[in-house]
């Protein structure tokens, strides 16, 4: 699965997601710093069953750290967007269609309103980060309607013709941008258009489809970035402001900071914890110490830095995703080599023990005869949806 890492130049993407990966990408202040997109792994954290067994898991795909799995998912971070890159200004649709395959985005804007539309520094206060937000979608919305409107009056009259469904027509167009075709007829049920004749489709029509389908099929998570410049009585307004899109505030630079001190030894923290334990204290020259104090800080007024929240909450809520643990002996949860809970997959809610078969293996989802859960001990059959966390047998006649 993949995550854009979204928003205007100078905001502090790179940062976060430097934070959220620990790649060193370039960060500097003035717009473009990021050129060609960013790719890198980040993770979600879910309980690993493991603790139910007693007996330590052996991960392949996921670490388990003190009984936390963390679960890899992909990021990219493309440069920021500035107003009309729908039109190829800034660097344009080049890095719009970098990101045509992220199910999700998290668009970072600044909380303390010190940065303008097209990546410039002020005072607090100067800018409005809600517009950010609208800006960004308008963009998105802008991008796709062009996408579906070129030739659409050419290849409509075609399919008016020879009977040919809208629906079809357009996730076949959409198809190479991560759109499904059950998506796209959700879109048209939800914009009522005529589909008995799509050439009367006209370019607002088009342009109401586009913002169906990016706001309800790509969600967004606000991440109100530069939280340690700022206080919880302005996130709150942002929040507020924003609703019912999702917004929380977060310090990429703390998060950062904090990540780089336990990878270098001289603390312990783990992301999304509220506090961190100091390792070597003796270690610590004395700017380090300064800071580790002014991050003390900011933890007992924000709690936590509000990365690993923001990653988790598009993740988990915004995307509707789910981890389950397939295992060949329902009785140990090992594979066939005897290793414990090797396995951990990220799918979408909703997912049926035949469609988990699928992922694990085409053989297997092919073969299908049925599923234990190896929790409750119940078969499962195929069509059974699965649940967060479950540990799952497929069995197969291939």
């Amino acid at each position: 699965m993949d995550v854009g890492l979204v928003g205007q130049p100078n905001v502090g993407k790179s940062t976060l997601f430097n934070a959220l990966t620990l790649l060193h990408v370039p960060m500097a202040p003035y717009p473009f710093t990021t050129v060609e997109p960013n790719r890198g792994v980040s993770h979600v954290r879910v309980p690993c069953p493991h603790t139910e067994l007693g007996r330590p898991c052996q991960p392949g795909n996921a670490p388990c750290e003190e009984g936390v799995r963390w679960i890899p998912v992909q990021l990219v971070d493309v440069a920021g967007l500035v107003p009309g890159a729908h039109q190829g200004r800034g660097l344009g649709n080049r890095f719009l269609d970098d990101l045509r395959q992220a199910e999700g985005f998290l668009q970072v804007v600044d909380l303390t309103g010190a940065t303008g539309p097209e990546g410039n520094r002020s005072a607090p206060h100067t800018f409005d980060p809600t517009e950010a937000v609208r800006f960004l979608e308008e963009e998105l919305v802008l991008w796709l309607s062009e996408v579906l409107g070129r030739q659409w009056d050419k290849l409509a009259r075609s399919a008016e013709l020879t009977g040919g469904k809208p629906d079809e027509l357009l996730a076949g167009r959409l198809a190479g941008l991560g759109f499904t075709l059950p998506q796209v007829q959700a879109a048209l049920r939800q914009t009522a258009l005529d589909q008995a004749h799509p050439s009367r489709w006209e370019g607002d029509a088009l342009t109401g489809l586009a913002r169906t389908l990016i706001t309800t099929h790509r969600p967004r998570w606000v991440v109100a970035n530069k939280a340690d410049e700022s206080t919880p009585p302005a996130a709150e307004q942002l929040r507020q402001a924003l609703a019912p899109l999702a917004s929380s505030p977060a310090s990429a630079e703390v998060e950062l900071t904090l990540r780089r001190a336990d990878q270098a030894g001289l603390i312990r923290y783990r992301p999304g914890d509220s506090g961190f334990t100091r390792v070597r204290p003796d270690a610590l020259t004395a700017g380090q110490a300064r800071a580790l104090e002014g991050i003390d800080r900011f933890l007992s007024l924000w709690r936590t830095t509000g990365v690993q929240e923001a990653l988790e909450g598009l993740v988990f809520t915004g995307l509707q995703r789910m981890v389950v643990f397939p295992v060949e002996d329902e009785s140990r949860w090992t594979d066939s080599k005897g290793r414990v809970l090797p396995d951990a997959f990220l799918v979408p809610r909703g997912t049926t023990a035949r469609q988990l078969a699928y992922r694990v293996h085409t053989d297997l989802g092919e073969g299908f005869l049925k599923a234990v859960d190896a929790r409750r001990k119940r078969t499962l059959g195929a069509d059974h949806p699965l649940e967060p966390g479950d540990v799952i047998r497929v069995v197969s006649h291939r």
